[in-house]
């Protein structure tokens, strides 16, 4: 179940965090992937694991916001491995800033990554992932980073909710548009919650702040209890969920939402 045998994937953000989970799964999973970061010395020592491993991967420089760079990404991708089947728009940023606090700078930032690098990963991926999606027997696909804060407002972060609520819908519009057209590529959505990894940890900083005592350890507790599972996610709990997506396991799923959140927004 979820194998990814013979399947090409790429992955934004790969060098840390849930991207380089995702990335080794993938390949223990069967699939050749592509890791894409600004963090050259890391994204490279990834790549290098999953190679010792047995596994085939290869590291590419990527700022996501930038369009020659996502074009060159993937053509490296289809020029070493054949094609594309997966893309993963995993990259994104979070400051933990209010309204008040945050300045025009830092929306500009935000959006650059989380916004237009889903947007240019979409376009400058869609013909490669389309042609191979001809022949595959589910399709290919596609999944996009959201978060719980794309379905439910932060009041930790309002400028991340705007975000990744973009995310959400682009992620239904270009579902709908992809299959009308015929083209064989799903699109969907993870949404996770508080993980453990440097940015969750950002929100435990930014819910410090709010807190009149500005303590960390009470921050981290009362985000604790917000998790009616009792703990809170790993970078492989969201990895999973990715990879359930891009198999052909899931080639009946497209615009859909897989909730990844220990149960916070069911409350």
């Amino acid at each position: 179940m979820n194998r990814l045998d013979g399947k090409v994937a790429f992955i934004s953000g790969a060098a840390i965090g849930i991207g380089a989970a995702t990335a080794a799964m993938m390949a223990r999973a069967g699939a050749k992937v592509v890791l894409g970061d600004i963090l050259d010395e890391e994204g490279e020592g990834i790549a290098q694991a999953i190679r010792a491993e047995g596994g085939e991967a290869a590291f590419v420089h990527l700022d996501v916001s930038r369009q020659a760079e996502w074009e060159q990404a993937i053509a490296a991708t289809t020029a070493r491995f054949g094609g594309l089947d997966i893309l993963v728009n995993n990259a994104g940023i979070l400051f933990g800033k209010d309204v008040e606090e945050a300045r025009l700078e830092d929306w500009q930032k935000m959006s650059s990554v989380n916004q237009t690098g889903t947007f240019l990963g979409t376009k400058i991926a869609l013909p490669a992932l389309r042609e191979r999606g001809r022949t595959s027997p589910e399709g290919s696909a596609i999944v996009n980073l959201s978060s719980v804060s794309g379905l439910v407002g932060s009041p930790l972060d309002p400028l991340y909710s705007m975000t990744k609520g973009g995310i959400t819908l682009f992620t239904k519009a270009t579902a709908l548009s992809f299959g009308r057209q015929g083209y064989r590529i799903r699109v969907n959505a993870v949404h996770p919650g508080v993980i453990e990894t440097a940015q969750g940890k950002q929100t435990f900083v930014a819910r410090a702040k709010k807190l009149q005592s500005g303590n960390l350890d009470e921050a981290r507790s009362i985000a604790l209890a917000n998790h009616p599972i009792g703990r809170f996610g790993t970078v492989e709990d969201v990895a999973k969920a990715i990879i359930f997506l891009a198999s052909d396991d899931a080639g009946f799923i497209t615009g859909s939402s897989l909730v990844v959140d220990g149960g916070l927004t069911a409350q």
